[in-house]
């Protein structure tokens, strides 16, 4: 049990791949323009991670460690292109959305990194639960910058809800102002790179604020003087 509190920790905060490793920075700020779309791309890279992860724990006694990364790659390959079949069958807006960046996730140092770091060296069941966890906490980074950035620029949140739920999905729009131009910083890429950075700082304050919070005040030891009476 302690192992899994380790790797949720981990994965969700401590060793976050995208706000402590920065690893699939690119994804990351391409596609985050929506809510949608940043979890359309998490959800697809969990779902690879936790693939690949298994995988790797499965064989990884029958790898050579000649030639570990490249059967790495090509499992991560083989899930990607899976998940990218049925994206193109059951969510194809999303899939034209998320366009070249759904093929790029094997390129994901994250994904490469568990594999090798961490499947490559565990039983099957911590490996899968690592794969869920690092996809977790690399997903909320997608859908709060996301959402950050669409209701900063348009004004709206859930908006394309329904290129991955289904047309059931359309009353999920939320409309939170009008507004007649849209806050183009938000919506063009440095408006993806400021966000990120505020993200980071506020993770980095937050984790300060923890440290002296969990820091024990040091104790103050009183010696006591004896001083001997004269007669």
């Amino acid at each position: 049990m302690s192992e899994l509190k380790t790797l949720s920790w981990q994965g969700l905060w401590k060793n976050n791949a995208a706000l402590v490793q920065l690893l699939g920075l690119c994804p990351l700020l391409a596609v985050t323009g929506s809510f949608i779309n940043g979890l359309g791309l998490g959800l697809a890279t969990t779902a690879v991670l936790i693939g690949s992860n298994t995988t790797v724990s499965l064989v990884r006694n029958l790898v050579p460690n000649e030639v570990r990364i490249p059967i790495f790659v090509m499992v991560i390959a083989a899930f990607v292109t899976i998940i990218q079949l049925l994206m193109n069958a059951y969510t194809y807006n999303l899939y034209l959305a998320l366009g070249i960046f759904i093929p790029l996730i094997v390129t994901n140092c994250a994904i490469i990194g568990r594999a090798e770091a961490y499947a490559s060296k565990n039983p099957v069941g911590y490996a899968a639960f690592d794969g869920l966890m690092m996809g977790i906490g690399f997903t909320l980074v997608l859908v709060t910058l996301g959402a950050l950035r669409e209701i900063l620029g348009s004004g709206t949140l859930f908006s394309g809800a329904e290129t991955l739920f289904g047309d059931w999905a359309l009353s999920l729009k939320l409309t939170l102002f009008v507004t007649e131009h849209k806050f183009l910083l938000a919506i063009l890429p440095p408006g993806a790179f400021i966000g990120m950075g505020l993200l980071i700082a506020l993770k980095n304050a937050l984790d300060k604020r923890i440290e002296q919070l969990h820091k024990q005040p040091a104790k103050v030891v009183q010696r006591a003087r004896v001083t001997a009476e004269s007669s």
